[in-house]
């Protein structure tokens, strides 16, 4: 009997091979690759999070609000605000506030749309039926749906740092030049993305999510560090002079607050569908944002159930740096850095919590 040989793309890769095993007659089996178990479960976790990552990014909506997000970013830089010299602050207040809340329902649109669609089409059922645990196919779906808003909050703050360059007072104009800059890339990424659709049967919406990102981060260097600024009064001529910098930290603190939302909405995804998931993670934000108000004084009085309250809640102000860059003053603030990594480590906490909570809910979810 012939002895069936291995592929050599097998045994030059880190692919392991079971030795032929003899059968009565002197007869023997073929060779079949083996796969350590840590391997295994690790190409699983990264196809389920990839996939989830691609289903994300190919929904119209998630291409929708990030466009529109940008664009409207951009568009607050050049309007007239008459604002007694707090013009730039309007702008960079209003930028932060823009990614927050466009944030809030792209975090909550694709957890529902990455489980409980998943659950309710039975889509879930499938994976699971496979040997795939709850835990893994949950986390695996949770880096998705994080890749996903990592893209979201890349594309703001581009746009939030050019609004910070384009902004003007009251003596200034408007940014003509930047402003047909950046609309003409966003503008291009469409074309590029139906040109690819029509010829190269690729699908449009992840294509211009991709063609999005490249051409604004073009967009970007071309205006910060090659365009030149020209105003009346402006002690700077060139652009990358204008682009305030300090709203980097900013806006990594709003992805830090995305991270941690998307975790609750995960959990409710588990149970619910998205308008009670949406209902549920804005009623969260609001009373996060008014728990030092709400809570804060009674904890500090000693009160159990503020002290509770206080403490389940998020508080959404560590994440808001805004007012800290205007009280500088255009000089750098002092352990901004410290304070990022700090609030990395709230996050990290209550987002452990939070798909703890989501992995019980999960579990005992009848799927069928």
């Amino acid at each position: 009997m012939k002895t069936a040989r291995a592929s050599p793309s097998l045994i030059g890769g880190s692919v392991k091979l079971r030795p032929p095993r003899a059968e009565p007659g002197g007869c023997q089996v073929s060779v079949r690759p083996y796969y350590p178990r840590a391997t295994k479960l690790m190409r699983q976790f990264i196809t389920i999070g990839s996939n989830a990552i691609m289903e994300l990014v190919r929904q119209p909506i998630f291409l929708l609000l990030a466009t529109l997000s940008s664009l409207f970013i951009i568009f607050l830089s050049t309007v007239p605000y008459f604002g007694m010299g707090e013009d730039t602050k309007l702008v960079k207040d209003s930028a932060l506030a823009t990614m927050l809340m466009v944030g809030l329902f792209v975090a909550v649109l694709s957890a529902s749309a990455s489980v409980a669609h998943e659950i309710r089409t039975g889509t879930a059922l499938a994976v699971l039926a496979k040997p795939v645990g709850r835990a893994k196919f949950l986390l695996a779906k949770y880096c998705g749906l994080a890749a996903a808003l990592v893209v979201l909050v890349y594309v703001n703050t581009l746009a939030t740092l050019l609004a910070s360059r384009m902004a003007f007072d009251a003596y200034g104009e408007a940014d003509l030049v930047g402003l047909g800059i950046y609309f003409g890339s966003v503008a291009l990424a469409y074309v590029l993305a139906g040109f690819t659709n029509y010829f190269l049967r690729r699908p449009f919406v992840s294509d211009a999510v991709v063609f999005l990102a490249v051409l604004t981060t073009i967009a970007f260097v071309v205006l910060a560090f090659f365009v030149e600024l020209k105003r009346p009064g402006s002690t700077f001529e060139v652009g990358m002079y204008r682009v305030d910098y300090r709203l980097v930290p900013a806006c990594v603190l709003v992805l830090l607050a995305l991270l941690l939302l998307a975790g609750l909405a995960l959990a409710c995804s588990t149970r619910y569908d998205t308008v009670p998931t949406l209902v549920i993670c804005t009623g969260l934000f609001l009373l996060g944002l008014m728990s030092d108000y709400l809570f804060g004084k009674q904890a500090e009085a000693g009160a159990w159930w503020a002290t509770v309250c206080h403490t389940v809640l998020p508080n959404w102000q560590l994440f808001w740096l805004a007012d800290a860059i205007e009280g500088t003053r255009n000089h750098a603030i002092p352990g901004v850095w410290g304070y990022v990594g700090k609030a990395g480590a709230y996050v990290i906490g209550y987002l452990g919590a939070s798909l703890a909570v989501a992995l019980m809910l999960f579990e005992d979810r009848e799927l069928s």
